[in-house]
């Protein structure tokens, strides 16, 4: 077995300590063919005797640039050297070039490919560095705890695929120097140099310029918030999903043609008793219950105005056209009425 290095033992440490990976694992490693995949790739591979996994590799090709295909061939190249096998996803013409669109298609893409094959864990090259530009970026957007806390060491894509992201403690320099004492060839994404996407400006000009002028270890201390945030948000969402089960009752469905819609009328006494972050929380879980998208600041907040609001107040119409009105201690969320 090849020697560990430092980064072998803090990985190995890191499964252990938080149950990411259980020996004898189906895994499927996504890899782009830049540095944080082979590092984590390479990283696995290394491992996989002490944990005797089972793993193979998966390649998303968008076809946004001249070189993707060759790209793919150099990622199924490394993948035959290394004797695992190699899946190619390759989009169509159907594909946004968008971040948020190209994301949607690659987890879908890889999802499809892990439950085909028979593989219960995908995992993917996200590091310290990326926690923290996601953080950056939701913040610049406009968000909640929520928001600040993404990109989880785990979660649930289906209910028999796990996505797991082993290196959110390895920082994007320790990858690098990785790939480099390993001589492992990266294949450099030209998209990633292009400032039009937010996430490439914030990874090549702010979060230099804060490294520079406020905080060398802005990135690490960026990534630790994020994980104490995530642990809050946890315990808040669990807290405020027992809130709204207190406060809920369901009155009768309405039914339109094939769809059955329900009326919800929630208890605003029980809310009041609690926290204002709870009482956000419960209402922001029953706008995502019942509405077409997630409901952003405003819509959460005319909800939680009706708790204190007088009889017979009633919102304007939310995506979708449900409406929400106070009727004596109960708030009504009704359904587009047609």
């Amino acid at each position: 077995m090849t020697q560990w290095t430092p980064l072998h033992v803090k990985l190995h440490r890191t499964l252990r300590q938080r149950g990411l990976l259980s020996p004898g694992d189906r895994i499927l490693i996504a890899v782009s063919g830049g540095q944080d995949s082979l590092c984590l790739a390479q990283l696995l591979l290394d491992l996989q005797p002490k944990w005797n996994w089972h793993l193979a590799i998966a390649h998303c090709d968008h076809q946004w640039r001249s070189d993707s295909t060759p790209n793919a061939k150099y990622v199924e190249t490394l993948t035959n050297q290394w004797q695992l096998p190699f899946f190619l996803q390759t989009a169509g013409t159907e594909v946004p070039h968008t971040e948020a669109g190209a994301r949607e298609w690659r987890y879908h893409a890889l999802s499809a490919t892990a439950q085909r094959e028979g593989y219960t864990t995908l995992v993917t090259g996200h590091t310290l560095s990326d926690r923290a530009e996601t953080l950056l970026f939701n913040l610049i957007r406009g968000t909640g705890a929520d928001g600040l806390q993404a990109l989880s060491w785990d979660r649930q894509l289906t209910p028999n695929l796990r996505l797991v992201r082993p290196l959110l403690e390895v920082s994007r320099q320790e990858t690098g120097r990785f790939c480099q004492q390993r001589e492992i060839t990266i294949w450099e994404d030209a998209t990633n140099l292009d400032i039009t996407y937010s996430r490439n400006r914030i990874r090549q000009e702010l979060l230099p310029y804060l490294t520079q002028q406020f905080n060398p270890g802005v990135e690490q201390h960026l990534a630790q918030t994020a994980e104490l945030l995530r642990a809050d948000v946890e315990y808040l969402e669990t807290q405020a999903g027992e809130l709204l089960e207190q406060a809920k009752s369901q009155s009768e469905p309405i039914v339109k043609g094939e769809f059955t819609q329900m009326t919800q009328r929630i208890n605003r006494r029980i809310l009041e008793t609690a926290p204002l972050a709870l009482q956000r929380r419960a209402l922001r879980q029953l706008l995502q219950q019942q509405l077409p998208k997630a409901p952003n600041y405003e819509q959460v907040e005319k909800m939680t105005a009706l708790i204190q609001a007088p009889n017979k107040t009633q919102t304007d119409p939310f995506p979708g056209g449900a409406t929400a009105r106070v009727e004596g201690d109960w708030i009504i969320l009704s359904p587009e009425r047609r």
